[in-house]
């Protein structure tokens, strides 16, 4: 009779390391990073927002225009960086005092978390706004 040698199993095991980054979730869970700067008038004071609704360039009050664009609020920049999902809507619009539309600011507007608040920012190219991933 032929005797067998005992070997002792052996389980051996991998690391997987990932090489390659793929997103299978597009722009889900990319964030926006940007100031709530705007102002109309040097030294940061607040006005009147308004949100671009007309399809003409710059803004036209209703007080002087029968296709005008639609008043959002009254608004004070906060200064606050603010981080915004990159889904969330970003409104165009103007920031100006009073009712003089030549000293109207371009904005991009943002609703905050809720939608129900204004934050502008003079950054109105998001595609130059700092992103990052959660």
């Amino acid at each position: 009779m032929e005797k067998k040698a005992y070997v002792k199993p052996v389980m051996e095991s991998e690391t997987f390391v990932p090489n390659t980054y793929v997103a299978a979730c597009g722009d889900s869970g990319t964030h926006y990073y940007f100031v709530c700067n705007a102002s109309h008038l040097i030294g940061g004071a607040g006005g009147v927002v308004y949100e671009e609704t007309n399809g003409q360039p710059g803004l036209q009050l209703p007080y002087y225009h029968e296709d005008s664009d639609t008043y959002r609020s009254q608004y004070n920049p906060c200064s606050e960086t603010h981080v915004a999902n990159k889904s969330d809507a970003f409104i165009d619009g103007y920031v100006t005092w009073g009712l003089v539309e030549d000293w109207a600011t371009p904005v991009k507007i943002w609703g905050g978390p809720d939608g129900n608040n204004t934050h502008c920012t003079t950054n109105i190219h998001e595609e130059t706004w700092e992103t990052a991933k959660s």
